[in-house]
């Protein structure tokens, strides 16, 4: 995965997907954090970030998907733990194959993902404005329904 420690940051690149269902959106967390997030992961060494998306939905969720067009690029700044971060996020729009089971899954759901366990659920956009998501520029794009690409900077 490509995360290195420099000068006392740890900057990671990331790429998540951005799963829509019936006017819903799956976000997940990890069992005992306050905020939810979209699915993904960090990219490994040669791997393109689309790829990444489609690993990581299938090393989770057991799903093919079809990564789709990139809406967001940001660039996250924060604090996890103690540790600094500055974090590249791509964000991609995310097709599901025909006849997927994940929209009729029985939410939440948790899954254990090396050694983390992450609970997964469906939200609608009413729902969205009463959760904690981060980045919270995320949180303002799946709301607003604006999928067009655009570059985000955000401090925490």
């Amino acid at each position: 995965m490509i995360s290195v420690d420099i000068a006392g940051t740890r900057f990671n690149l990331r790429a998540a997907a951005i799963i829509e269902h019936e006017g819903k959106v799956l976000l997940h967390r990890l069992i005992r954090d306050d905020f939810w997030t979209l699915p993904g992961g960090r990219v490994e060494p040669d791997e393109e970030a689309p790829q990444t998306v489609e690993r990581e939905i299938f090393e989770e969720l057991g799903e093919t998907v079809r990564c789709g067009e990139m809406v967001m690029l940001i660039e996250n700044f924060f604090t996890a733990g103690g540790q600094r971060n500055h974090e590249l996020g791509l964000y991609f729009q995310v097709h599901l194959a025909a006849g997927s089971a994940l929209p009729s899954r029985a939410t939440p759901f948790a899954i254990e993902d090396g050694g983390a366990r992450l609970e997964f659920d469906w939200f609608s956009r009413e729902q969205l404005g009463e959760l904690r998501i981060l980045p919270q520029p995320m949180k303002d794009m799946l709301i607003s329904e604006d999928r067009s690409l655009r570059h985000v900077i955000n401090r925490e």
